[in-house]
């Protein structure tokens, strides 16, 4: 199977599973955990986990840099990580309520700053399918990244799918720009507020169907209700999700974007790439953090 390469950012998560809502102005006992974290970082890493080759660009900062680097490393992702001498990495504080679902605080660091000057033809080399994070898109030098990577990508004939990241920067970005500035890719894997957002639309199927027909086939992201795929604006598979105890919601749907593009890479029909999608969303919902624990495969 050929290379799989993200693109995307490389967060210092710190995350606070806590039970009741935050108390203003006085402390809230949490449990407290610093992770290895970013969306492009984490569909990287769960890649690699589920067998793919994975390369990963991404900027990292002075400070945590070379800690990325390694962690990355040692979950098997090959990464390309280009180390700001002027900026810290990014955080992102996850406030992780009793069901699991979470709020973030974010500071994009020097993942904000990542630009066409971290790219290169070679990373291209041996790659059959470049994956976007959405989130290097929304600040300037990452869009100009962006365009050039794709272009690249589909002159030499590899696929292309795109994470729309956030439903909140994808709202200030703007849906139309969106699709414009993502028209080359051809699958799109956007959760269900992201994607009813992107197609105007009112339900996940109707949603599915619609962006579809922009980019050819659309994955929806349902959470505990699994997922649905649609191509050339029809529905071909649905899947549900596997029960598990939900700790931690993070990472989630990166995984997912592991699951399902491993796996169609790897050949596998529509339904049982949305399946395996489904599976490595669950695995990681079922731990603290949006990589892969040592030992944790979903199949």
């Amino acid at each position: 199977m050929s290379a799989l390469l993200v693109i995307g950012d490389v967060v210092t998560d710190v995350v606070a599973l806590h039970d009741g809502p935050a108390a203003t102005g006085t402390d809230t006992p949490a449990d407290i955990a610093l992770r290895p974290g970013g969306s492009g970082a984490n569909t990287a890493s769960w890649a690699a986990r589920l067998g793919a080759d994975t390369r990963l660009l991404a900027r990292a900062g002075y400070d945590t840099g070379e800690w990325h680097a390694a962690e990355l490393a040692k979950a098997g992702v090959r990464p390309h990580l280009r180390i700001d001498p002027e900026r810290p990495s990014a955080v992102v504080i996850a406030m992780v309520d009793a069901t699991g679902e979470r709020s973030m605080l974010t500071n994009r660091g020097a993942s904000g700053h990542i630009g066409v000057g971290d790219w290169a033809p070679a990373l291209l080399d041996g790659v059959g399918h470049l994956h976007l994070s959405a989130y290097t898109m929304f600040a300037e030098p990452g869009l100009e990244l962006a365009r050039l990577a794709m272009r690249e990508a589909a002159g030499r004939g590899i696929s292309i799918s795109v994470d729309p990241a956030s439903c909140g920067p994808l709202r200030a970005f703007g849906p139309e720009r969106f699709l414009r500035e993502t028209a080359p890719a051809g699958v799109v894997i956007p959760n269900l507020e992201e994607a009813l957002l992107l197609a105007d639309a009112t339900d996940p199927e109707t949603a599915a169907r619609t962006l579809s027909d922009r980019y050819g086939a659309a994955v929806v992201k349902l959470g505990a209700g699994g997922a649905v795929l649609a191509r050339d604006g029809r529905i071909v598979a649905k899947a549900a999700a596997p029960a598990v105890e939900v700790v931690d919601s993070t990472g989630a749907g990166d995984a997912f974007a592991a699951g399902f593009l491993v796996a169609s890479m790897a050949g596998c029909a529509p339904g049982e790439a949305l399946r395996k999608g489904c599976e490595a969303g669950a695995a990681a919902v079922a731990q603290v953090g949006g990589r892969p624990e040592p030992g944790t495969l979903p199949y």
